[in-house]
C-alpha cells in the first residue's frame, strides 16, 4: 500500500515538474523578447493549470457527478481574463501584446495536458509554441514590407530627434512621452522586404544616449 502510495506521490510530483518546466520554456522566450509575462508568471499559470487538473481529476474521483472537464473549463476561462489584461491598444492605435497573450493561454493549456497525464502531448505542444513565437517570427519579416514597432528611451531629447531622424521615411507614426528626466518613444515603421531587423537595430546604435527596449 505504502509502495502504492509512494508511486502515486512521484508520479503527480513528475507532472507537476514537467508543468514547471515547459511553461519556464516559453516565458523565457516571451522574456527575451522583452515582454511583461516572463518566465515566472508562465511558470505559474501552467503550474496552476496542472494543480487544478489533478485536484479535478483525483481529488474528486469517487464522487458520483465527477467530470474532470468543468475544472478544465474554468481554467480556460480564468486565463483568458488574465490574458486580456497583457493586450493593450496605445495611443498610437498598435495593438499589442496579442502573441503574449495567445501563449499564456496555450500555456495554461499545456499545463492541463500534463496535469491529466500527457506529458509528452504537452512537451511537443511546447516545441511547436516555440517554434511558432521564434522560427515562424523569423519568417514573417522576410515575407515583404511589414510593420514594425519600435520601442526606446533616452533621457537626452536631442538624442530622440537623431533616432528619428537615422529612421528615415520609414516612420509612419509616432509617440513620444516623459516621466521624470527620461524621454519614451513608440514608433511604427514601415520595413521594406529589402531591409533586415538587424540593420534598425544598427541604426539606433549609432545614436549615443538611446535604448532600445522592444521590437516587434
Amino acid at each position: 500500500m505504502n509502495e502504492f502510495l509512494a508511486k502515486e506521490v512521484v508520479q503527480l510530483f513528475i507532472r507537476l515538474l514537467a508543468a514547471a518546466l515547459l511553461g519556464a520554456a516559453i516565458g523565457y522566450e516571451r522574456e527575451f523578447r522583452g515582454k511583461g509575462a516572463g518566465v515566472r508568471t508562465h511558470m505559474l499559470v501552467c503550474m496552476g493549470a496542472c494543480i487544478f487538473m489533478l485536484i479535478s481529476k483525483y481529488g474528486f474521483a469517487d464522487s458520483p457527478r465527477f467530470d474532470a472537464a468543468r475544472v478544465a473549463a474554468g481554467v480556460v476561462s480564468g486565463i483568458g481574463f488574465l490574458g486580456g489584461g497583457l493586450i493593450i491598444k496605445g495611443k498610437t492605435n498598435l495593438v499589442t501584446g496579442l502573441t503574449t497573450a495567445a501563449g499564456l493561454w496555450v500555456t495554461g493549456a499545456i499545463g492541463l495536458g500534463a496535469g491529466s497525464g500527457m506529458v509528452a502531448m504537452s512537451a511537443l505542444a511546447t516545441l511547436l509554441v516555440l517554434v511558432c513565437m521564434d522560427i515562424l517570427n523569423a519568417w514573417h519579416f522576410k515575407l515583404g514590407d511589414r510593420t514594425v514597432n519600435v520601442t526606446f528611451s533616452s533621457k537626452d531629447d536631442k538624442a530622440i530627434t537623431n533616432a528619428v531622424e537615422k529612421l528615415g521615411k520609414q516612420v509612419d507614426n509616432f509617440f513620444l512621452s516623459k516621466k521624470d528626466d527620461t524621454y519614451r518613444v513608440e514608433i511604427i515603421l514601415h520595413v521594406p522586404k529589402k531591409e533586415k531587423p538587424l540593420e534598425l537595430l544598427e541604426r539606433l546604435k549609432q545614436v549615443e544616449g538611446v535604448q532600445l527596449e522592444s521590437m516587434e
